[in-house]
């Protein structure tokens, strides 16, 4: 038995989608046994926008019942059955939160008949009901509206169940491991199975393949199926868009979040705009105290009259500072990583020489700062960063030229290093921005081991 389902709502996302209409037809396979159609009282304001698609505005559902009042008989009538909606997770999703908002619980098998059109009537320009309807001669009144739309969808998912190859494909979607409710309406399954389970970036594309996200991951099929099962009002409208995944492997995760800045830039893709900000920027400096000793601390670039280098964010600040401090025996407390009267006791750094328990001369630790800071003026060099490439046969390489991210590429194991003609030819080049460079000295610090020295 199938419960034929159709919703109108306030237009808010998953969470704070009220429903206005709901419409159930009870289905048995060959005719409807049971219908129920109820506007509802969505106890918020129903936007303009709303009115003029479904044509439900404020005064008509002042007087309607609201969800708590009707939901004991929608889960009646509900009840094992196996609910079908066109584009069925939408519909399912907002009932569901809806019920859990008054403390009841909904659990039921789904079938999409978006999905199955797809699959049982290939090679339509479109599969919005509307169109669809149109295209298969299935009548359609009061569109947009919960109980046109669902009787609509009754007389479509008969015509799918008549289709040949009906059952098998109906036993497949329903399959629990199948995972085809899961994916997006418009993505085909082939789509995602062909993803790896392996490093790289992903670019989910529209109908026009056109880029309108891209992510990385160490894992791009457990990744790419994370979005689908997220209710966020931003991935809901993500994969509704998605027609289709493509990737690219990059052996490691430096690469691939290097791939992912480059493909941002490059395609500005719709739904990555969003992760956009003003970034701060956050510079190490060097101050001398009443004692003659000197400290390194970080602060807003725009506070600081010498940085000495500059990060964007203050976590990458303390970790670039812990690393001096360990390189050169600094104290914890004099680098402004704790806030202590006493001694410094910082759990990670315990090689300070006791500077903050007066054991040492301000002059013989101010030295080994001065150390330090030409350390970090002496950052623009040449170097490799050695990783994992995408096979046994190849390591991943990135090329940093003078303190400036140059780019990367893919080299046979057997080549020499660092003969850097040789690798150049391997290389592709990339810009330096914000992000790699960010990107960059995160691994580096991370990852001193990594780091291949090379002349240019």
């Amino acid at each position: 038995m199938y419960a034929i389902v159709d919703i109108e709502t306030t237009g808010n996302g998953i969470k704070g989608n009220k429903i206005t209409e709901i419409s159930i037809f009870i289905f048995d396979g060959k005719k409807v046994i049971k219908e129920y159609t109820s506007l509802v009282n969505p106890k918020s304001e129903i936007p303009y926008f709303i009115t003029g698609l479904t044509g439900i505005d404020n005064d008509m559902v002042r007087n309607a019942p609201v969800f708590e009042e009707i939901a004991p008989k929608i889960l009646a009538l509900l009840e094992d059955m196996i609910f079908v909606a066109h584009s069925v997770n939408f519909d399912y999703n907002v009932i569901k939160e809806e019920l859990k908002n008054i403390g009841l619980t909904f659990s039921l098998k789904k079938l999409c008949t978006v999905r199955l059109s797809r699959r049982l009537l290939p090679g339509y320009s479109s599969y919005s009901l509307g169109k669809l309807c149109s295209s298969l001669n299935i009548p359609l009144t009061d569109r947009h509206r919960a109980r046109g739309d669902a009787e609509a969808t009754v007389l479509l998912f008969k015509k799918l169940l008549e289709t040949p190859n009906a059952e098998t494909v109906f036993k497949t979607f329903l399959n629990a491991r199948s995972q085809e409710i899961t994916l997006p309406a418009a993505l085909p399954k082939s789509s995602y199975d062909a993803l790896p389970a392996e490093a790289g970036v992903y670019y989910f594309k529209n109908v026009k393949a056109q880029i309108i996200y891209v992510g990385k991951a160490k894992n791009i099929k457990k990744r790419v199926l994370s979005h689908f099962y997220d209710k966020s009002t931003k991935e809901l409208k993500l994969c509704e868009d998605t027609a289709s995944i493509d990737f690219e492997l990059s052996g490691n995760e430096l690469l691939a979040l290097l791939m992912e800045s480059n493909a941002i830039k490059q395609h500005y893709p719709l739904y990555n705009r969003a992760q956009k900000r003003n970034v701060v920027p956050y510079a190490v400096f060097c101050y001398e105290d009443r004692q003659g000793i000197l400290h390194l601390a970080f602060n807003k670039q725009k506070l600081v009259p010498k940085p000495l280098i500059t990060f964007y964010n203050t976590t990458d600040c303390r970790l670039f500072i812990e690393q001096l401090c360990k390189t050169f025996k600094l104290c914890p407390k004099y680098c402004h990583l704790q806030d202590t009267a006493g001694p410094c006791s910082h759990f990670r750094i315990t090689d300070c020489q006791g500077i903050c328990r007066g054991e040492e001369s301000a002059q013989s630790y101010n030295t080994r700062v001065n150390e330090a800071i030409q350390h970090t003026l002496n950052e623009n060099v040449s170097y490799l960063i050695k990783e994992k490439g995408r096979t046994r046969e190849e390591d991943a390489l990135v090329l940093i030229k003078e303190g400036i991210y140059a780019g990367y590429g893919f080299v046979p194991k057997s080549l020499e290093l660092p003969n850097i003609e040789d690798v150049l030819a391997y290389l592709t080049p990339q810009k330096d921005t914000i992000e790699t460079t960010r990107l960059i000295r995160i691994h580096t610090l991370k990852f001193p081991k990594s780091i291949i020295p090379i002349n240019i």
